[in-house]
């Protein structure tokens, strides 16, 4: 928001020229839209870093000066939007657009690799990166290692055949906050909007481990408990409606799928940390569709419709809405399977 600083769930439409917000009501937008990106003359920069806990930002700029700071709910639907929204504000340059396409491409070279087993192998006391302390400016940073390093690293475990592969997947690291730049050199970089740009191959540009550098956890016990429960495989993400369990309301909530260990996480997207507001191991749980034609019981509101419920073993009841019935579906699958 521009005048009070908080978060609110928005619909966006890109048009040829502009981007279009509006409100969301009830799980649908509003018919006419709350305001309006003119994109003449926008800087885009993504990711965006004056947000430490929200890793998923795009941040734009008018030629008046006004920001817009838009978060996504996934790496790959923030580079998508940026992609687009870049191609949109360079819409009169084609070769441009097309080297923008590649770029995107070249992010998903290496998808099917699980991140999580990657940073185990870095970590490793005896076959992991190694940690060193450096100077940079005259700043003394504990516990990290060049970019150069990790690309070497990263080709000399069979991660990547290529340095070209390495930096693609060290900032698939950063970008998932597994990583991240410490010191001028390296959080500079960042700022860049080629997504190319964002990781350096390079000697001088330091990164430690995200962990290393968070203050937040006020105990061991909750660290674990945080790494057991949010450290499975992200398997989907997205915006849902979601039926509250004391006053029955209906409220936006960013919902992420893990597996491995199998939980469903959902967020509040208004709220500054980037903390689960609640969640539920999905281990014996039963999820089904309900029908459209009358409202349940336990259902109570303003009920749009493409309902599913969600059982868990302690007999907890989750009523949550999709935007259409193939989100729905969707969903269903995807969580199916993890029961």
């Amino acid at each position: 928001g521009h005048v009070v600083r908080n978060w609110k769930v928005r619909w966006f439409v890109l048009l040829q020229d502009k981007l279009l917000y509006y409100k969301i009501e009830g799980g649908k937008k509003e018919p006419h839209p709350k305001g309006r990106i003119l994109l003449d003359g926008c800087t885009i920069t993504c990711p965006c870093l004056e947000y430490e806990n929200r890793p998923l930002l795009i941040k734009l700029k008018t030629k008046t000066n006004t920001d817009y700071f838009l978060e996504c709910c996934s790496r790959e639907e923030r580079d998508s939007w940026a992609l687009d929204i870049t191609g949109a504000i360079h819409a009169g340059h084609p070769v441009q657009v097309q080297e923008l396409h590649k770029m995107k491409n070249s992010f998903k070279l290496l998808e099917n690799i699980s991140l999580h087993h990657i940073v185990e192998k870095m970590c490793d006391n005896s076959t992991g990166i190694k940690l060193t302390r450096n100077l940079e400016q005259g700043n003394r940073y504990k516990e990290t290692f060049t970019g150069s390093a990790l690309v070497d690293w990263l080709i000399s475990h069979s991660f990547a055949v290529s340095r070209f592969e390495a930096v693609t997947l060290a900032s698939m690291l950063m970008e998932e906050n597994f990583i991240k730049p410490v010191g001028a050199r390296s959080t500079e970089a960042m700022r860049y909007s080629d997504l190319s740009e964002q990781f350096l191959d390079d000697s001088t540009a330091l990164y430690m481990f995200a962990e290393n550098s968070n203050k937040n956890i006020s105990s061991k016990e909750e660290l674990q408990f945080n790494i057991a429960e949010l450290s499975g495989t992200i398997v989907k993400q997205g915006f849902l409606v979601k039926q509250g369990h004391k006053r029955k309301n209906w409220k936006v909530r960013k919902f992420v799928l893990r597996a491995d260990p199998a939980f469903l996480h959902y967020y509040d997207p208004t709220k500054e940390e980037n903390r689960p507001v609640g969640g539920f191991s999905l281990r014996g749980c039963l999820i089904s569709a309900l029908e459209d034609n009358g409202v349940p019981a336990g259902v109570k509101g303003n009920v749009q419709g493409n309902l599913f419920k969600i059982i868990t073993k302690n007999d907890i009841h989750y009523y949550i809405q999709a935007s259409s019935k193939a989100e729905r579906t969707q969903w269903i699958e995807a969580i199916k399977p993890l029961t």
